[in-house]
């Protein structure tokens, strides 16, 4: 198997992890077709042209990190052996247009099957990776 450049690719010894989004023209101005691996497309729309059926950019950019955020939590607390049986992240970007970064971000974490001190200490996990 050949990596980017030609170079021999040994995934025993990768210490990269290489992940490949393509993103496409739709058909629909402002409108993106995103595939990776065998997942199902991802439509995504531009922040400046959102519609009701599809993710915008900036949503899909705050999805990846609050997702990122109750995937790990539930799979570090089922390693270390912590009851929780279901979790919540809300995530709120804020911007001020015409800039297009956040000016805030703010996420909420909720978790049901733990005690107080457990869920801090699920959350302080997330944090410190």
């Amino acid at each position: 198997m050949r990596g980017a450049g030609g170079q021999a690719y040994d995934p025993r010894v990768a210490d990269e992890k290489i992940e490949i989004v393509k993103s496409v023209s739709s058909g629909v101005i402002g409108r993106a077709r995103n595939t990776t691996r065998d997942a199902a497309p991802l439509l995504l729309d531009s922040s400046g042209r959102p519609q009701l059926d599809a993710f915008t950019n900036s949503e899909a950019f705050l999805a990846g990190v609050s997702s990122c955020g109750v995937t790990l939590i539930e799979m570090y607390a089922q390693e270390t052996g912590v009851p929780l049986s279901r979790m919540t992240a809300t995530i709120e970007g804020v911007r001020r247009p015409p800039e297009p970064k956040f000016s805030r971000v703010t996420m909420r974490f909720e978790l049901a099957g733990v005690s107080q001190a457990q869920a801090e200490e699920l959350v302080e996990t997330y944090r410190k990776r």
